[in-house]
């Protein structure tokens, strides 16, 4: 079922009728069914390892077919905020290009004095739904794979919130192409990565229509601005201030998980869990890090970015982490829709599903 089953990946009235939702809510569904009941007890099936392949980004995309597949999933990236997809019989939708993935819940902080607006103030904070996974099939460390992490941030911090709230979403990745870091603890993750698509060997046919059809649908392909997070919690009269550039790091105090092809998931799990055990005993810090300026290099399939004057901000503590079934299909993540000026709704590239044309 895993392997065929893909579902509305299209908009649907589900997503056009939203109207918010709460940090229970999503918190409950991620964790209803993981794929192992106590991560490393003995017994325990490894986590599954679903596969991106050609044929299912090309699926519909003859004419006179069924609808192209990966082209409506673009487009309900961009244009639904729907935080949960049920779809069809609860089943969810099958994520063509991250579909393996770890689900952690926790608190975004800022600490520091910034000039930026919403949740990017000094002193907010937020709970926090993230998702880390990698881009395509590829899960094992010593291997090529793009790993990345996308957020969903709620304004509040009580975690029993009763009123439906519309979360701020980010994403985050390293290079587009690929990388062979061995440890989460060394990777660089940035709402702006390269691109260096000759790391994809077979699959650079994937990642190349990837950012045709993104490009097509939205705007920009290699990059996700950060104002859904400046404009969260802010009052409609104060102008939005959005840091261009973000970058997370997992904190240095962390150890290190070792083993030998080790899956990212069971790295991540072994940062937060002992194996057999189900209650937390550790907390994932990631640093979080801004800038306005950089500078972009190259062709959008060839892109090289950098960077000056990175400042630390705050933290994202993760403390409990799952992976899932609904993990995997259920929850969705809106990509940011571009903005030829970040701090400007007036200038969103897609408006009630459609680009603008300027």
């Amino acid at each position: 079922m895993h392997k065929t089953y893909f579902g509305s990946v299209q908009m649907t009235e589900e997503d056009r009728t939203y109207q918010g939702s709460r940090f229970s809510e999503v918190r409950d569904a991620i964790f209803a069914n993981p794929y192992q009941k106590v991560w490393g007890s003995k017994g325990e099936s490894p986590f599954p390892a679903y596969q991106v392949t050609l044929a299912s980004i090309l699926r519909g995309i003859l004419p006179f077919g069924k609808p192209h597949l990966f082209r409506q999933a673009v487009e309900r990236a961009v244009d639904s905020h729907a935080d949960l997809r049920w779809g069809e019989e609860g089943r969810g939708v099958r994520r063509l290009l991250h579909p393996n993935g770890i689900c952690l819940t926790g608190l975004w902080e800022i600490s520091e004095n910034t000039d930026y607006s919403g949740y990017f103030a000094q002193g907010s904070k937020g709970l926090l739904i993230g998702r880390y996974s990698t881009c395509c099939s590829e899960t094992r460390r010593g291997h090529t794979r793009s790993l990345a992490l996308v957020g969903k941030l709620y304004p509040t911090i009580d975690p029993n919130h009763p009123e439906r709230l519309r979360p701020a979403n980010f994403f985050t990745q390293e290079d587009l192409g690929g990388e062979r870091t061995d440890s989460i603890n060394d990777i660089e993750l940035r709402n702006a990565p390269d691109t260096r698509s000759w790391r994809r060997g077979m699959g650079l046919p994937i990642l190349l229509l990837e950012g045709i059809f993104f490009l097509f649908v939205d705007n920009k392909p290699t990059i996700r601005q950060l104002y859904q997070i400046a404009e969260l919690g802010k009052p409609e009269s104060e102008p939005t201030r959005a840091p261009e550039f973000m970058r997370l790091k997992v904190a240095s105090n962390h150890a290190r998980v070792a083993g030998e092809d080790l899956d990212f998931r069971d790295e991540i799990m072994a940062q937060i869990y002992d194996q057999g055990d189900p209650n937390p005993k550790r907390r994932l810090v990631f640093n979080i890090e801004v800038t306005d300026e950089g500078s972009t290099h190259g062709t959008p399939a060839f892109e090289r970015r950098e960077f000056r004057n990175w400042r630390h901000i705050g933290t994202l503590t993760f403390d409990s982490a799952v992976a899932s079934y609904n993990g995997d299909f259920v929850i969705h993540f809106n990509h940011p829709t571009w903005r030829e000026d970040r701090n400007d709704p007036a200038t969103a590239t897609r408006v009630n599903e459609h680009k603008m044309r300027r």
